[in-house]
């Protein structure tokens, strides 16, 4: 959980796989869509979400960011790994 934001991935309302999407909704209601486009040898990763009304945007954009660069960090971990 990301007390900070009130986030709990825990509280999931529901995840649907789409064919090269995400989606799922929080326990408040609000609606997250990650989409992943293959570019060349790399991967887009774009999440679109619902804001919430207690924080800046610019402030929910930055952890929205941060869990994108952390789980590109494991990603790219994982390649490595397994090319070794």
């Amino acid at each position: 959980k990301f007390k900070r934001f009130g986030i709990s991935f825990n509280d999931q309302a529901g995840i649907k796989e789409l064919e090269k999407d995400l989606a799922y909704g929080l326990s408040d209601g609000r609606q997250i869509l990650v989409t992943f486009e293959k570019s060349g040898e790399s991967v887009i990763v774009t999440e679109v979400f619902d804001a919430e009304t207690e924080n800046p945007l610019e402030m929910q954009q930055a952890g929205w960011q941060a869990i994108l660069d952390r789980f590109k960090g494991y990603v790219e971990n994982l390649i490595a790994t397994d090319s070794q």
